[in-house]
């Protein structure tokens, strides 16, 4: 039977409902839906009422004064403040204060783009219903519509609470991380005394054209690339020595070997690394005053805070970290090889491949293959190692050539240093996102290479 029943244009619901929420909804006799994004308009408008004075603009509107939740948020972004707080008799007067105002910009920001997102749903919902009335004859109910949007939805649905718990506790912070990079927040501008101001890009400028912070950034950089390199390769292959000693036949005990190396993984790493501290301190460390005792040494030796001798502490931040980080990749690599096929060494063995053929052709290809994505989050986590760095040698020994970092430092201890001793929060979110850019470009490309990402691209 064909309906003859005149069309009517999906344009007149979807303007109706950009006007009004759910207007077109209503238009299209869903008053249930109509009536569930009406309400959302309506919360939005008592949101910014309430939370705004706008029953008092005698003196004229103004968003520092008269503006609520969103309006205030959007001005408090833009302007970070126009007047600060000071200190008088009865305390500090009233004010702005940068950083509140910049979060609560970000928030406000976050929550009208979810508000975008209900707006156009809404606007959507109301033409395409329309056009399926004008297609079928027939406008879906409301139990059938949540019924459908159910089936059709539902992994969305279930990821939405996660991904606005997210949104407020993941990005929300990453976002104000990158937006400091672009202001003047620092130990001359601490609010709420002192108002923060945009200042574009002078503190990227800053970075690479005044000589003490390039060449700060420079031989901290370099140096973070080495140790982060180094660390990674020394305990990858320090693992895999234990392993192979380990997984040989011959050796007795195995569990008691594989429980005896896997301690120091197990002990709580800052544990270790401040008796590594004591044990190696220049002044009355038990190790400088052996090496005394036998002759060995004429004097003490210090092991972390000799400027004329960076390498050594550098070495030793190697050495130790070697100790903390190699039975990770012992236990790992232990269970890669027992899983490995025998048949394949077997075969081998015909064909007159030696012990060490064995190992280069067989057994290091397959390992690499498998643990190849953990070292390269091995490498991510070591570039952002804070703790082996910190605790040992706090950046040092000192290099006076180096703006508030040590031979030692890695971005990120050179990145708590600014920000908790001298206060320069710019500058740090500046090292933050340079750390983000390079720590992402190399896992993301080093990952794409791996034979597990392909074998993952391939099913």
């Amino acid at each position: 039977m064909i309906d003859h029943a005149p069309k009517k244009s999906p344009v007149l619901p979807g303007v109706a409902s950009a006007i009004i929420w759910g207007l077109g909804q209503l238009l299209n006799k869903q008053p249930v839906k109509a009536l569930f994004f009406f309400i959302i308009q309506v919360i939005i408008v008592m949101i910014e009422f309430l939370t705004g004075n706008y029953t008092n603009m005698s003196g004229g509107f103004s968003f520092r004064e008269n503006g609520g939740f969103f309006l205030k948020g959007f001005w408090g972004l833009v302007t970070l403040g126009e007047v600060p707080r000071k200190m008088s008799i009865l305390g500090l007067t009233d004010g702005d204060h940068s950083i509140v105002l910049l979060i609560n910009g970000i928030i406000a920001i976050l929550f009208m783009c979810i508000l975008l997102s209900l707006y156009y749903w809404n606007i959507k919902d109301a033409v395409k219903t329309r056009k399926l009335a004008n297609e079928t004859g027939h406008t879906p109910k409301t139990r059938e519509y949540l019924s459908e949007l159910w089936t059709s939805m539902f992994e969305y649905i279930v990821l939405i609470p996660s991904a606005l718990l997210l949104l407020f506790i993941s990005v929300m912070p990453i976002i104000f991380g990158v937006l400091i990079a672009f202001t003047n927040y620092n130990g001359a501008h601490l609010p709420p005394a002192k108002l923060v101001d945009w200042v574009g890009f002078d503190n990227f400028v800053n970075l690479f054209k005044m000589p003490i912070w390039s060449s700060t950034f420079l031989g901290v950089f370099g140096w973070t690339i080495v140790w982060a390199i180094l660390s990674t390769v020394t305990c990858f292959f320090g693992g895999l020595f234990q392993a192979v000693i380990l997984n040989n036949k011959r050796v007795k005990g195995k569990k008691f070997w594989r429980t005896l190396y896997i301690l120091p993984w197990a002990i709580p790493g800052m544990i270790s690394l401040l008796v590594f501290k004591t044990l190696f301190n220049g002044q009355f460390g038990p190790v400088s005053q052996f090496l005394l005792d036998i002759g060995l040494t004429s004097e003490r030796i210090s092991w972390f805070t000799d400027s004329s001798n960076p390498n050594l502490a550098r070495a030793m931040v190697l050495i130790i970290n070697l100790w903390l980080g190699f039975p990770y990749f012992m236990a790992l690599m232990t269970g890669v090889m027992t899983s490995l096929d025998k048949e394949i060494y077997e075969a081998a063995k015909i064909d007159g491949a030696t012990p060490t053929q064995e190992f280069w052709k067989i057994t290091f290809p397959l390992v690499l293959s498998a643990t190849a994505p953990l070292l390269i989050m091995s490498f991510a986590t070591n570039f952002n190692n804070f703790n082996v760095i910190y605790f040992l040698t706090e950046g040092g020994p000192v290099n006076s050539q180096y703006q508030f970092a040590g031979y030692t430092d890695i971005l990120i201890t050179w990145i708590y240093k600014l920000t908790i001793d001298v206060k320069m929060y710019s500058m740090a979110s500046v090292m933050s996102m340079i750390i983000f850019i390079v720590i992402g470009s190399i896992s993301a490309w080093n990952f794409s290479r791996t034979q597990a990402f392909k074998e993952e691209e391939l099913s």
